[in-house]
């Protein structure tokens, strides 16, 4: 989810009995760094150490210590063909009945993670900015749809900030260094005016207009004549440009999803402690979906 604390914190409510699993040692290589946790309860999963046969072992070992009444264990596992996985590491892994006093620590560590979470300002919620929000929401970021419209916000369900706003300027102004600004509104002007906005910050992570080449030299212009000293080297636009050429909203979505998340994340991003992308799951560990590095 977008926010993983509010996610965690349901989860955590909603399950009585939990075992805390995270990656306490790393050596060679790994699907996930030390410091990875997630959270297993007899029927449901919060959270991701790297999926595989090193996921399912974990989950198994969890689940068997809830039966058992067990409070803690460690596990030593090689990242081989023993386990059917080629990642060539090892990692150890601690295993703990999670007591009021833990699930308080796990929920402060998770806002703290929230707190560090890129954002990205969706300029626009129409049938691209709502299917590009519909993939943010699960993705480690904060995603925030803005319009000037209510009934197109209205039209959003993604689990994404959501906000009216008749100064849509005012909030890019706002917006944290490092930000991403992805402009896709009703009107070209506006979308040049929200474009202007985001490149004279000097400090946002990606700010991508939609539109065609010529859109762009459109805007060029519109920049001489209005923001003189403005650079767009930086803009994107097209935004999705390595894509397809399809048209349908959800397909150009995915396309500008990857190239916004790849200007944002790092090696440190994609591999911290807390994965806010990770939703609650439900279902036996046999179940998981498989990943090997």
């Amino acid at each position: 989810m977008a926010a993983s604390a509010p996610a965690l914190r349901a989860f955590l409510v909603a399950q009585p009995a939990v075992i805390r699993v995270v990656l306490s040692r790393v050596r060679g290589s790994s699907p996930r760094d030390a410091g990875t946790e997630m959270f297993v309860a007899p029927a449901a999963l919060w959270g991701t150490i790297g999926g595989g046969q090193l996921e399912y072992l974990a989950i198994d070992a969890a689940r068997a210590m809830l039966r058992e009444g067990v409070l803690t264990r460690a596990l030593d596992v090689p990242l081989g063909p023993e386990i059917g996985q080629c990642c060539g590491g090892r990692v150890d892994i601690g295993l703990t009945r999670m007591r009021a006093s833990d699930r308080r620590t796990a929920e402060a560590r998770a806002a703290r993670h929230d707190a560090t979470l890129p954002h990205v300002h969706v300029m626009g919620a129409g049938h691209v900015g709502r299917a590009v929000a519909d993939l943010l929401q699960h993705l480690p970021v904060r995603c925030i749809l803005i319009d000037t419209r209510p009934e197109e916000i209205a039209l959003c369900t993604a689990a994404v900030e959501r906000r009216v706003s008749v100064l849509p300027e005012a909030e890019i102004a706002n917006a944290p260094p490092g930000s991403a600004f992805i402009v896709l509104t009703h009107d070209h002007g506006l979308d040049f005016l929200l474009t202007a906005a985001a490149l004279d910050r000097g400090d946002a992570a990606y700010v991508g207009m939609i539109g065609s080449a010529s859109k762009r030299a459109k805007f060029r212009a519109w920049a001489k004549r209005h923001a003189s000293a403005q650079n767009i080297d930086d803009l994107t636009c097209p935004i999705g440009a390595s894509g397809s050429r399809d048209k349908r909203p959800g397909v150009i979505a995915a396309f500008v999803v990857a190239e916004v998340m790849a200007e944002l994340t790092s090696e440190t991003a994609a591999t911290a402690p807390i994965g806010a992308q990770d939703a609650p799951l439900s279902g036996h560990g046999n179940d998981r979906e498989g990943k090997s590095a």
